[in-house]
């Protein structure tokens, strides 16, 4: 990661810090339009379960109120919706998604209960202590202040309420290692070029989850933006992760 204030990192690239958020949305506007087939392909389908066991970590209620930072084309928000979840407001800083999950939502006749916001999760225009539940699931490592990320987080969620970061990971297993890394940087641009018509963004994604903060320091930075009894699971060898920590 860059210590430098006044760059980030864009995957192994060092960029301006100003100009990061921009190329972030550039990336998910190219790839919105076939952003939900090319996540089955390069995780053979099983995203579907991780972002299961997060829902079911989630434990979703009626009465509950749910933020889903990051949210993408909606897959967080309408599991919670379809788990008996109460209203939920889907947050993205590109438009092009969020008009994707609108999509998907009027599809499904799941409107009711459901809000769509285009924010950046480092600067959200609500108030706080306003939600049971916030979730960034495959989002925080393209933020670019992720510490103001949790504390926004934090700040929106109201006392006893939890936040749910699910995310690629350092996988464990050794001996499979080789094999992942030829997935990621020979297979995922490939596909993101023969189905998505971009290998670019896709040779991004795979470069920025190197660059995340491994599991603990990334349980670090949620202490230090206070959220209390933190865990962390690993998924599938620690090739995804969930953290979560309260607001108490």
């Amino acid at each position: 990661m860059s210590d430098n204030p006044a760059t980030a990192d864009f995957g192994y690239r060092t960029v301006p810090r100003a100009a990061k958020s921009g190329m972030v949305r550039a990336v998910f506007a190219s790839v919105a339009p076939r952003y939900d087939l090319m996540n089955d392909l390069m995780s053979l389908g099983v995203h579907r379960l991780w972002k299961r066991r997060l829902v079911s970590l989630l434990a979703p209620r009626p009465a509950a109120t749910l933020l889903d930072l990051a949210s993408g084309t909606g897959d967080i928000s309408f599991a919670w919706q379809d788990e008996g979840g109460g209203p939920v407001i889907l947050s993205d800083i590109n438009p092009a998604m969020l008009a994707i999950a609108h999509r998907r939502a009027v599809d499904r006749a799941r409107l009711a209960g459901l809000s769509l916001l285009v924010a950046d999760a480092e600067r959200l225009p609500l108030p706080d202590r306003g939600f049971h539940a916030v979730t960034i699931a495959f989002g925080l490592r393209n933020c670019t202040d992720k510490a103001s990320v949790l504390a926004e987080a934090r700040r929106v969620l109201r006392p006893g309420g939890r936040f749910f970061c699910l995310e690629f990971s350092r996988f464990e297993i050794a001996a499979l290692v080789p094999l992942y890394e030829a997935w990621s940087f020979a297979a995922l641009p490939t596909l993101g070029r023969c189905v998505a018509g971009d290998a670019a963004s896709y040779r991004y994604l795979a470069e920025s989850i190197r660059t995340f903060p491994d599991p603990e320091t990334l349980a670090a930075m949620m202490r230090e933006a206070g959220f209390s009894r933190i865990t962390i699971e690993r998924l599938s060898g620690g090739i995804a992760a969930i953290h979560s920590g309260w607001r108490l």
